[in-house]
């Protein structure tokens, strides 16, 4: 059994080190680079430099003047992210994405109970009760999206649940929002795990002892784990193992074995 840790992330993250890229590397090809990103790094440039985002990094560490990004995360989700050489091979996982040809597999760890499978189809919109400008919420009404978000316990215990989960659209937040809806908050989730204010503090201060009281986790635990496209021109399967750090968490603070989470993640 593992001693669960974590570092604190800080409002401001720090850089990607070169000597980390080839870690993170999980498969390339002629068209495509695929990488497991961690839960801490934002996907695009930004203003902080090339080493403050994973494109930002790769073309600096490639020498590359043109990347193309297929799968975006939220910089506190970790897992795959697919990255097209050229433009032929976007165009073709691009068009693969917008017609909903490509199966979104994600693990994530909540807080409550989830007995069985349940397919969330609940509208999102605006959550024009918070504070924070960019938080969804499920509602009725105007500036509402359908939604949909499969949930799937595959281990629990000791008040968390390690859920498999399948978006059946791309809304923004969808599988946190959906979690807090069924009353199953995302661990570490700082927008959506119940409380407002402990975004916002983040945001101004960085990580807290307030922060650090209230959330199981530094970032929220959301993993990319499984990529798969089925279209007439790309047929491929892309997968990344879970996260350390969750995976600490389901075998220190949920107490499970290593033999039933490795049973628990068999696809």
């Amino acid at each position: 059994m593992s001693d669960f840790t974590f570092v604190p992330p800080g409002s401001t993250p720090p850089k990607v080190d070169p000597a980390d890229l080839p870690g993170w590397l999980l498969e390339e090809d002629d068209d495509y680079l695929v990488f497991d990103k961690p839960g801490w790094l934002v996907c695009h440039p930004s203003k902080d430099g090339p080493w403050s985002s994973l494109v930002g990094a790769v073309k600096e560490w490639r020498g590359l003047d043109v990347l193309h990004l297929v799968s975006r995360l939220d910089r506190e989700t970790s897992g795959i992210i697919l990255i097209a050489k050229h433009y032929e091979a976007a165009s073709a996982a691009q068009t693969a994405l917008e017609r909903r040809w490509v199966t979104k597999t994600y693990y994530v760890l909540l807080k409550g109970s989830l007995p069985e499978p349940v397919m969330v189809d609940q509208p999102l919109g605006p959550d024009e009760t918070s504070e924070v400008v960019v938080k969804t919420a499920v509602r009725e009404g105007p500036g509402t999206l359908p939604s949909a978000t499969f949930f799937e316990p595959v281990l629990a215990n000791a008040g968390y649940v390690l859920a498999r989960v399948q978006p059946h659209t791309g809304r923004k937040h969808q599988i946190r929002a959906h979690a807090l809806w069924l009353g199953c908050p995302v661990v570490g989730d700082k927008m959506y795990g119940g409380d407002d204010t402990l975004f916002l503090e983040f945001i101004a201060h960085g990580w807290t002892p307030r922060l650090a009281k209230h959330l199981e986790m530094g970032r929220q635990a959301l993993h990319a784990a499984r990529l798969d496209f089925r279209s007439p021109k790309l047929t491929r399967v892309f997968t990344a193992p879970l996260a350390a750090d969750m995976r600490d968490f389901v075998l220190g603070p949920m107490g499970c074995t290593e033999a039933q989470l490795d049973e628990a993640l068999r696809l």
